[in-house]
């Protein structure tokens, strides 16, 4: 699975104000820091950047680019920033993201033929959050159409459902997991990608590894390509690379089904079984569903 670090984030305490400063010292740690923990890509989000943003992306490019050669996802809603990242990009850039908004469509899709980058296709329509599944697919074949008539290859298109936390309306949760069942038929070609820690945006911050790794685990029974991830859950590094066959095979007999006695599994199995219950809406989400 390809892993987008997303830990280099203007919201960070550190970051933020390296990055307004051009402070190159914390930017290339944490870039550094990502690289060195095994992300593909390091996602560099400079958020709206309304003041001089174009600056600040091909500056924040070329200063990461100054201590590592891993693959740079450029995130920001910036249109004029994301074209100055994406001049200053050595190699292949991602564009996180473009929605189908008609502007954001207008001045970004020509960027993805231009400068030969892939791009994360958000799943937002110009009505905003798609309500179910087919909602969804309506609106990943309307990104597609958009993206051919601009020359741009399936291939190159990354598809984001738009992952929404467990905590908030489970209804949501479960139409992305529909839609990513149904993703390679209605998108040849294309690849998927989540943005893997909305899902437990709002839980306390010691339960929040358990619901991404569980979420992570349940969507690649689905195909999941690519996921935007807190680079340094190694536990969940490990997961993607493979290093715990047995975990997600248990996570996955559960979604198919199966119940397995909690007593006769390890701790460790057992909150993820616990978890996958929650993202399921099996069980009622709690700050406590680890316990119960």
């Amino acid at each position: 699975m390809v892993l987008i670090g997303e830990n280099l984030n203007i919201m960070s305490r550190t970051i933020g104000p390296a990055l307004k400063e051009k402070n190159p010292a914390p930017v290339q740690e944490m870039a550094k820091a990502e690289a060195e923990a095994g992300v593909d890509y390091i996602d560099l989000n400079i958020g709206p950047a309304r003041k001089a943003g174009d600056e600040m992306m091909a500056w924040v490019v070329e200063t990461v680019q100054g201590v590592t050669d891993k693959a740079l996802s450029l995130d920001t809603t910036n249109p004029v920033a994301m074209e100055a990242g994406l001049k200053a990009a050595k190699g292949k850039a991602l564009i996180n993201s473009i929605s189908l908004q008609p502007d954001r469509l207008e001045q970004e899709l020509p960027l993805v033929k231009k400068y030969n980058a892939s791009m994360i296709g958000l799943l937002w329509g110009v009505e905003g959050m798609p309500r179910d599944a087919n909602e969804r697919a309506m609106l990943a074949v309307d990104l597609m159409y958009k993206a051919s008539e601009a020359g741009i290859a399936n291939e190159d298109i990354w598809i984001d459902p738009i992952l929404t936390p467990v905590s908030v309306e489970i209804n949501q949760l479960k139409a992305c997991f529909e839609f990513m069942a149904m993703l390679k038929d209605i998108a040849p070609e294309c690849k998927s990608t989540v943005g893997l820690s909305n899902i437990s945006n709002g839980t306390p911050n010691h339960l929040r590894p358990y619901l991404n790794r569980t979420c992570m685990i349940m969507l690649m029974k689905h195909g999941l390509y690519s996921a935007i991830v807190d680079a340094f859950d190694s536990e969940l590094i490990s997961i993607a690379r493979g290093n715990k066959p047995e975990i997600v095979d248990l996570v996955h007999r559960v979604m198919d089904g199966d119940k397995p006695d909690l007593a006769s599994l390890s701790e460790e199995e057992a909150k993820y079984v616990k978890t996958v219950r929650v993202i399921t809406g099996e069980a009622l989400y709690s700050h406590s569903w680890l316990e119960i």
